[in-house]
């Protein structure tokens, strides 16, 4: 529990309870504008005690998200890249081949035969972006 009390939780809890009473100060005040004959202010009636259930809401799963496990430990410092090393991550890209044209079954529709073998080389290629397709 002593998670919940931080400076950083305590803004967050004074922030919630702050929006959800402004929401719903603010809903209260429509109701009354729509009490005295302004048809528009019934939706915001209605709307701003659902900004404030909101509030609430994401502030609960916030706070069982931080109940839930033991405190994050601190990062380690990642170890120094070899000189000579990409510093990058690397992305393998597939590797363009030539097309090779395969012939059409009896009564199958080219076009069909073709977005097959379009779906069979990603298949086979899963890093691909659809730009990298060699037909």
């Amino acid at each position: 529990m002593k998670r919940l009390w931080t400076p950083a939780w305590i803004v967050r809890h004074v922030a919630m309870v702050v929006l959800v009473v402004g929401f719903l100060a603010l809903g209260w005040w429509q109701i009354g504008r729509a009490a005295s004959g302004n048809g528009l202010s019934w939706a915001y009636a209605f709307e701003w005690p659902i900004f404030a259930g909101f509030v609430v809401f994401v502030w609960w799963r916030e706070v069982r998200h931080a109940l839930r496990g033991p405190e994050a430990p601190e990062p380690a410092p990642a170890p120094p890249a070899p000189s000579g090393a990409a510093t990058r991550p690397g992305v393998r890209r597939p590797v363009r081949v030539t097309r090779v044209p395969v012939p059409a079954a009896d009564g199958e529709d080219a076009d069909l035969a073709a977005y097959n073998r379009y779906l069979q080389w990603l298949n086979a290629n899963p890093g691909a972006r659809p730009g990298d397709y060699p037909g």
